[in-house]
């Protein structure tokens, strides 16, 4: 495994860690068809939470798979900004795909914790197509590709902005008093739509910052809409357990989810 060099990728001329968006990149030496997975850790929109990237990151890399860690607009945010880095970050990484020596027609996903969780379900669903049109003088190389992960994975996922919400997201993502149009138009389980890709969620039963129902919301909105998904609900785990090394079961997910990626993305 190598890292590339993070000034290389930075989306600003600051170190990568003053600036932002920008993505680390996480690839793996001679594996240029494995697919590649965009991490994008939670925090409640207010911060980002490191358990749920960089080692998140190098576990993906464990197993076979590039990862690249997301770094976004974190609170206070002005107009959703923090949807389009997201929307920009899968972009980014499929025009550099080539120059970082991996082919171009691997697959680019998403997995998102909490907040970054909603991230990744809306960009997962709001998309943007390739636009072969755009002048490679104007520096928009980005871009000429789409903006649609391949798959998604949620992990305790914040989905609606409606009942069952986790307040401080709501809050950060949408300010104090958002109107019904923005709490709607940020509601996952309303943006599922035939095209939007397969999903893998875990959550836990007693989750108290985030619950359940979030994640239930948006496999009833995969099923309606014909969308392939796994969903996995564990009876016992605290809010953030991220790859969950310490829970005796509730670990399991990672077993499980690779399974579903090995089977059905690869």
């Amino acid at each position: 495994m190598f890292i590339l060099d993070k000034s290389e990728v930075s989306w600003e001329s600051e170190a990568l860690h003053q600036s932002c968006p920008s993505i680390t990149p996480y690839l793996l030496a001679d594996q240029p068809d494995a697919p590649l997975v965009l991490v994008i850790p939670g925090g409640g929109y207010q911060n980002r939470a490191y358990h749920e990237g960089e080692p998140v990151a190098l576990w993906l890399n464990k197993h076979g798979y590039h990862s690249c860690v997301l770094r976004y607009t974190v609170a206070s945010i002005e107009d959703q900004i923090s949807i389009h880095q997201g929307q920009d970050a899968i972009r980014m990484i499929r025009s550099n795909l080539q120059e970082w020596g991996l082919l171009e027609n691997i697959k680019v996903g998403v997995l998102g914790f909490s907040a970054g969780g909603h991230l990744a379900a809306t960009i997962s669903n709001y998309f943007i197509e390739e636009d072969p049109t755009v002048n490679e003088k104007k520096n928009e190389k980005n871009f000429h590709y789409s903006s649609r992960p391949d798959f998604q994975i949620l992990c305790y996922p914040v989905i609606t902005m409606e009942q069952h919400t986790h307040q401080g997201s709501k809050q950060n993502l949408l300010g104090e008093n958002p109107s019904l149009e923005l709490i709607e138009k940020y509601s996952c389980e309303r943006m599922v739509h035939q095209d939007t890709p397969p999903a893998f969620i875990w959550t836990t039963a007693n989750d108290q910052a985030v619950p359940a129902f979030n994640s239930l919301k948006y496999a009833e909105a995969l099923q309606g809409n014909h969308v392939p998904y796994e969903i996995h609900i564990y009876q016992d785990g605290r809010h953030g357990l991220g790859l969950a090394e310490e829970h005796p079961y509730t670990n399991a997910w990672k077993n499980a989810c690779l399974h579903w990626l090995n089977g059905y993305i690869n």
